[in-house]
C-alpha cells in the first residue's frame, strides 16, 4: 500500500468510527465532572483553589501554543484538575507534590515529539493537525489516569505512594505511545508489524520500529522519574509504574495491528484501552489490603 493510499484508508476508517471518540469523550467528561465537583465540594481549602487556578492557567497556555483545540484545552483542565485534587496533601499542599508534575512531563514530551521533523511528517500525511489535539485525544491519553486518580481514597492526607502507581503507569504509557509513534515516523525507517514481523509503510496501525520503541520506553521512564519526587514513589513502585507503561505500549501495538486495522476500534479507543491496561498491570502488582509485590 502506498503512502497516499495508507493515509486515505486510515482516514476512512477513523471517519466511520468517529462515534467511538464522541462516546469516549462524553463518558470521561461525565465521570470527571462528577468527581471534580464532588472533591471540590468536600475540600474547600487553599490547596484546592490554588490547584484549580494552576490547571486553568495551564489549559490557557496549551491553547495559546496551539497544542490543543479549545474543547481539548477544557478537557485537559478537567482531567488535570482530577489528577491534582486526588493527589494533593490537604489543606495546604503544593502542586509540586501532586500528579501535575508527571502530567507536565507528558505534555512536554508529546509537544516536542509532535513537532520533531514536522514538515517531513506533513509531506507524508502523517503529521498531527496544526490546530492541535482534539478533546477526544486528550480524553484517550489522560482519561484512564484521571479515573485511576478518582478511585483513590480521599481525605486530608495523600494515599500511600503505592496507590499512585496505576495512574502514573497510565500517564507514562500515553507519553510512550505518542513519542514512539512520532519519532518512529520521523527517523525509524521502514517499520514492521509485531504480529506478522513483515515490513510495512510508516504510519501503518500497529507498526513498530527500533527507534520508536526505544524512544517510547525512554519517554515512559521520564514520566515515571518525574513522579518519584512529586509523589514520593520508591524504587519498586517506580519500576511497577514503568513496567505497566511498557505493557500498555505493546498492548497498543497489538490492538493497532489487529482490531484497529480491521476497523473495529479507532485510534482514540485503542489509546484509551492501552492506558487502562497500563494502569491495570500496575494495579495487579498489589493485592487489596496491603501492597504485596508479585515478584
Amino acid at each position: 500500500m502506498t503512502g497516499t493510499a495508507l493515509v486515505d484508508d486510515k482516514f476512512g476508517r477513523e471517519s466511520s468510527l468517529r462515534w467511538q471518540s464522541h462516546l469516549l469523550l462524553a463518558i470521561i467528561w461525565l465521570i470527571a465532572v462528577i468527581g471534580l465537583v464532588g472533591t471540590t465540594a468536600a475540600a474547600r481549602t487553599p490547596a484546592t483553589f490554588k490547584g484549580l487556578a494552576i490547571c486553568a492557567i495551564f489549559g490557557v497556555l496549551v491553547r495559546m501554543l496551539r497544542a490543543a483545540t479549545t474543547p481539548a484545552a477544557m478537557t485537559g483542565f478537567l482531567l488535570t484538575g482530577c489528577l491534582y485534587l486526588r493527589t494533593v496533601d490537604q489543606p495546604n499542599g503544593g502542586w509540586l507534590h501532586t500528579a501535575l508534575l508527571p502530567g507536565l512531563a507528558l505534555f512536554v514530551l508529546a509537544f516536542a515529539a509532535t513537532r520533531f521533523r514536522r514538515s517531513q511528517k506533513e509531506q507524508s500525511g502523517l503529521a498531527e493537525s496544526r490546530r492541535g489535539r482534539r478533546g477526544s485525544q486528550i480524553a484517550a491519553n489522560m482519561g484512564a489516569a484521571a479515573l485511576a486518580a478518582l478511585a483513590l481514597p480521599h481525605g486530608w492526607t495523600s494515599p500511600e505512594p503505592a496507590l499512585f502507581a496505576p495512574l502514573i503507569a497510565a500517564l507514562a504509557e500515553a507519553a510512550a505511545d505518542t513519542v514512539s509513534s512520532e519519532i518512529g515516523q520521523a527517523v525509524g525507517g521502514t517499520p514492521w508489524l509485531l504480529t506478522t514481523r513483515k515490513r510495512v509503510p510508516p504510519g501503518t496501525d500497529g507498526a513498530v520500529s527500533l527507534a520508536g520503541t526505544i524512544s517510547g520506553c525512554l519517554a515512559a521512564a521520564i514520566v515515571v522519574l518525574a513522579a518519584v519526587p512529586s509523589l514520593r514513589l520508591d524504587g519498586r513502585q517506580a519500576a511497577v509504574a514503568w513496567i505497566g507503561a511498557i505493557g500498555g505500549l505493546f498492548s497498543d501495538t497489538v490492538l493497532g495491528a489487529t482490531l484497529e486495522r480491521r476497523g473495529w476500534l479507532n485510534n482514540d479507543m485503542v489509546n484509551f484501552i492501552s492506558t487502562a491496561i497500563a494502569a491495570l498491570i500496575a494495579f495487579a502488582w498489589y493485592f487489596p489490603g496491603r501492597p504485596t509485590m508479585l515478584w
